[in-house]
């Protein structure tokens, strides 16, 4: 399957994982946030969410699973990413992602702002919504798409869910109980997924 709306102009113009860390990081030097909302809340996320990637440079560590994975992929992938700097979840697997990439030269990681690839974001909505992260795995070669993923781990995904359904519904609780999930879990969920997003794609490869 291949989707006409991502193009060889679309990688070509994608940012690296360092770039898109500059760019943040210059947006938030001028009190603004990547998108288009620049309100002090959105401001308030970005910043928060720029000190947990800096963190999770530091301390994510890759599962034995995780590297044996990466390093069973035969033909080279290109993992485009739709994110923002305002996401908390963006911030909390985007910097597992890069990590990911950088420990094979079978990986090539771009990413772009969701806002300004609406196209391509409505290629992969999750429930019919716009959520973010949302990473798109591509044979390199072709263009190809081998498997998708996100916004977030499944069992995140059910605590937003659940959350959600409830009538007292509170945003922000919900944003402390996923942040709180994450810290928990180190990464493992999101790791576990994206080795299965890896086998897929070899899969689709094989065929």
């Amino acid at each position: 399957m291949t989707h006409e709306v991502i193009t060889r102009e679309t990688i070509a113009e994608a940012m690296t994982y360092e770039g898109y860390r500059g760019l943040i990081q210059e947006r938030l030097a001028n009190n603004q946030s990547t998108g288009t909302n620049h309100s002090e809340a959105m401001v308030g996320y970005t910043t928060l969410n720029e000190k947990r990637m800096k963190r999770l440079d530091k301390t994510t560590t890759l599962t034995d699973a995780t590297m044996t994975a990466l390093e069973n992929i035969k033909q080279h992938q290109i993992w485009l990413v739709l994110t923002e700097g305002w996401c908390g979840d963006a911030a909390q697997t985007v910097p597992l992602m890069a990590k990911m990439a950088a420990a094979t030269d079978k990986v090539t990681l771009r990413l772009i702002l969701r806002d300004t690839h609406l196209p391509i974001m409505d290629a992969f909505l999750t429930n019919g919504g716009r959520s973010i992260p949302k990473l798109i795995v591509l044979d390199a070669a072709t263009l190809e798409v081998l498997g998708s993923w996100g916004p977030r781990p499944a069992a995140a995904q059910q605590l937003f869910l659940e959350a959600k359904a409830k009538p007292d519904f509170n945003y922000p609780q919900l944003q402390k109980d996923l942040q709180l999930w994450y810290t928990k879990d180190k990464s493992v969920s999101a790791q576990q997924e994206l080795v299965a997003l890896i086998e897929q794609a070899e899969r689709v490869t094989i065929e």
